[in-house]
């Protein structure tokens, strides 16, 4: 059976920068890749949204990122990770789809169907792409239009000369509302008052906010909560048509025409759009109890860096890069480097553990050495 001194689970932004990094320290290790070809999340990504529209894309270690542009972000960052496998020399087998992580003797075993890898540690870059959250409201099945999520948005195109409600209060609502807009009538609803931005947030202090929610215990939420919604460029011809001043509080129901409100209003569409958000793919990760009493992964703080704040509290084994205040592109790559030192400070840690018994039992006994016979 092959031990490996690490393993990576993801191989997006973050998994690609973790694995050049552990590949510089001279770690041996493995990335494990659920999709088929190489892209991340990005490759994922609905076709309308370009180069220009995507909020920024951090370099990865030696490789510049492409420029901004027309071109579909979900080919060029997808062609980029890519080359960069190929360039780098990274270790990552795909498809393979992580069922769960076990400790087993003091070792992590990953497992996947019917095959498992051994290591000593464990870097787990899944993102949120995989976990979409849609929350549930009275009705929702009896509703006879078109429902979709963000993970799967097919396009504005798609929803041309209907009624489409969009339902969520983050950056993905407004841009998809700035695309549908323009072709479609459309309601927009929120759980809370959208934060709209104003202008005195520094990136760094959303960063931090993020991270002061980590350490209350409790599970991360987006930069974008902390730091407020804006418009961009893409955006002004929707707004133009007073769509984001006319957003309702949220439903209490859905009905098979549309959704009604307590106050008896009754808004009939022909789709509903959850750009409701995602949560972190954690689950392969629930049998190692990482998960403090609220709900969180507490995480160690890794130094004045916030974003360098990867190694779980409770089982020092396991780094988790893209999670909490790491979760960004910038994030993503100034974790990985912060991950593969701490899983090399762990195999240091317990080289010095097993040979400090060795040493201690290869010196003679305190006492008169034995005469010769």
């Amino acid at each position: 059976m092959q031990i490996w001194e690490s393993v990576v689970i993801g191989a997006g932004q973050a998994g690609l920068s973790t694995s050049y990094h552990l590949r510089r320290l001279g770690v041996e290790h493995v990335v494990l890749d659920a999709d088929e070809r190489p892209g991340g999340a990005w490759q994922h990504r609905w076709d309308s949204l370009t180069m220009d529209d995507v909020h920024g894309v951090a370099d990865l270690p030696d490789a510049p990122a492409p420029g901004r542009g027309d071109e579909p972000a979900n080919q060029v960052i997808a062609s980029w990770f890519d080359e960069y496998e190929q360039a780098q020399e990274l270790p990552v087998l795909r498809p393979v789809r992580v069922d769960a992580v076990t400790d087993e003797d003091g070792l992590l075993v990953v497992r996947s169907g019917g095959r498992s890898w051994t290591s000593r540690t464990l870097v787990n870059a899944t993102g949120t792409w995989t976990h979409p959250f849609v929350p549930t409201y009275p009705g929702q099945r009896d509703f006879a239009g078109e429902q979709w999520h963000t993970v799967s948005y097919p396009g504005r195109e798609h929803f041309a000369g209907m009624r489409v409600l969009v339902v969520g209060a983050g950056a993905s609502a407004v841009q998809l509302i700035g695309e549908i807009a323009t072709v479609a009538d459309v309601v927009w609803a929120t759980r809370r008052p959208p934060r709209w931005s104003g202008g005195d947030f520094s990136g760094r202090a959303a960063i931090t906010a993020v991270q002061e929610r980590l350490d209350a215990g409790l599970p991360p939420a987006s930069v974008v909560s902390v730091t407020g919604l804006h418009l961009r460029p893409q955006e002004e011809a929707a707004a133009r048509t007073g769509v984001y001043d006319r957003r309702l509080p949220i439903f209490e129901r859905l009905e098979r025409d549309g959704a009604r409100w307590a106050d008896g209003r009754l808004e009939r569409v022909d789709a509903i759009v959850w750009a409701t958000g995602f949560r972190p793919a954690l689950r392969h990760l629930a049998p190692l109890g990482l998960r403090g009493p609220r709900g969180g992964i507490p995480l160690r703080r890794g130094g004045s860096d916030v974003q360098t704040t990867v190694t779980s509290v409770l089982d020092p084994r396991v780094q988790l890069v893209g999670y909490g205040p790491s979760a960004s592109t910038i994030g993503g790559n100034r974790a990985g480097r912060a991950a593969a030192r701490a899983v090399r400070d762990r195999l240091d840690a317990e080289l010095t553990e097993v040979s400090a018994p060795r040493r201690a039992s290869a010196r003679p006994a305190a006492g008169p050495r034995p005469s010769s016979p």
